[in-house]
């Protein structure tokens, strides 16, 4: 006889526990034990049992990779550029896609968006809102002057009536904004905890899977920069992208987390404007609005974002400190990067400045994790150390090694091709990203070591 499966999780960590206890072993916390079902169990199925019930003449649906048909699977464009980008290029029939960003940041509205334009293409979406009413919805498709005739709505927060209604209309696309505030009534705990949005979030993508439905699920963040809930969640899903930017910023960047179809670290740039999200086709260009004089500390670097290249100004201040222990202030650079990198300077280029208070800065908020800005950045602190600006015409990008090197980077020729089409004429790169065919319109200049990169500017 099936017996019911229960297990004891701790809401706080997600830890599981055979039987409940007053204090969770993994996190210390107490009376965060909630009790999930997790389905019904039997006893093994023995040799004999097959026999008897005929397993063994069933057929099994073991196939050649070859033979899979991918004609079903086909990509169809979401009406968006920028977010066909990162997603690998287009949306896949039954891929479920997690989008998260802080408050306001725009995730309700880039979805209301989308979805309007996919049913004027003949896509049946259905929106789900569990935040909002159909009225505060309405509001704002009136707002953004978006089509409305055909795109389905639903409040909504039981996961089995969403189901239930989605299997009646059958949409090609579902939305639900947002999985935190999605409940099950099998999960004895309240919307939000970490039993709730696995469970909710796993029946969801076990309905897109059989149906082959895109679904959109919206995360929220918490303070410390994180998806609120589970960490599971994030295996769950196909592709998981971050909105970010906020109310002090006009632009707002999607950057793929994760994505089974297509490159990670992908980038695509939107601008809040009054009718909604507005695509940025040269996002390049909203980076480099520098100013018109020639100012000390100030270059322009080469970014690689996914399959892209991306222009964006770097700024360094360097000043006398009247502390004993002199600062360093990255914003949108790792702090610790700085300090390794001016330990580089002084050792391989000469220039102490220990006593000197050092400040840099990424323009537009765009935050870099890549190596490639390494090179440029120990050129700005230099031109703000020496107070001489260096030319408007100049870009650099290259990893600095600690013993002073300058190593090669991604995706060298495709950079310097995007500084051309923005009117850069002078490049200091890696020796070993100098193309071999030289680039009309620009003069580069190979470095190996950091008293070379020094020497020419």
């Amino acid at each position: 006889m099936a017996k019911l499966k229960t297990t004891f999780v701790c809401t706080d960590c997600g830890a599981e526990h055979g039987q409940w206890q007053g204090q969770c072993v993994a996190c210390k916390a107490w009376n965060t034990l909630s009790q999930v079902n997790l389905g019904s169990s039997s006893s093994p199925v023995t040799k004999a049992d097959f026999r008897k019930k005929g397993y063994a003449g069933a057929q099994s649906n073991v196939q050649n990779l070859s033979e899979i048909d991918l004609e079903l699977l086909s990509r169809f464009s979401s009406t968006s550029g920028e977010l066909d980008r990162v997603l690998g290029g287009g949306l896949v029939p039954g891929s479920v896609i997690l989008i998260a960003g802080n408050p306001g940041a725009g995730k309700s509205t880039l979805l209301l968006q989308v979805m309007s334009q996919l049913t004027l293409g003949g896509k049946a979406a259905l929106y789900v809102t569990g935040e909002e009413s159909p009225q505060q919805v309405r509001m704002r498709s009136k707002r953004l002057n978006l089509p409305e005739d055909k795109l389905k709505i639903l409040a909504e927060t039981n996961v089995e009536q969403i189901v239930h209604a989605a299997q009646e209309i059958a949409p090609e696309l579902l939305v639900v904004d947002s999985i935190q505030v999605m409940h099950s009534p099998d999960v004895p705990s309240a919307p939000g905890s970490i039993s709730q949005v696995r469970e909710c979030a796993a029946y969801l993508i076990q309905y897109a899977k059989q149906t082959n439905t895109v679904l959109f699920l919206v995360g929220h963040m918490t303070k410390e920069g994180n998806l609120a809930g589970p960490k599971v969640l994030e295996h769950m899903i196909d592709c998981f992208i971050l909105l970010e930017g906020g109310d002090d910023n006009r632009y707002r960047v999607l950057r793929g987390q994760k994505n089974r179809f297509g490159a990670i670290n992908e980038l695509g740039v939107f601008a809040m404007t009054e009718l909604g999200l507005k695509e940025v086709k040269n996002p390049s260009a909203i980076f480099l609005s520098r100013s018109v004089e020639e100012v000390p500390g100030s270059l322009v670097m080469v970014l690689w974002e996914g399959t892209r290249p991306l222009l964006v100004e770097i700024q360094a201040l360097v000043d006398s400190s009247s502390m004993v222990n002199p600062r360093r202030v990255a914003v949108g650079l790792e702090q610790n990067r700085l300090a390794m990198l001016l330990a580089i300077l002084h050792r391989h280029g000469g220039l102490y400045m220990a006593d000197q208070d050092v400040f840099v800065n990424v323009v537009g908020g765009v935050k870099v994790s890549e190596t490639s800005a390494d090179l440029s950045l120990l050129l700005a602190i230099v031109s703000s150390f020496k107070d001489k600006p260096l030319p408007r015409d100049l870009v650099a990008f290259g990893e600095v090694g600690l013993a002073g090197e300058i190593r090669p980077v991604t995706g060298g020729q495709e950079r310097l091709q995007e500084a051309v089409k923005h009117g850069f004429t002078r490049a200091i790169v890696p020796q070993a990203n100098v193309p071999k065919k030289a680039i009309s319109g620009i003069e580069i200049a190979g470095v190996s070591k950091i008293s070379q990169a020094l020497d020419a500017i």
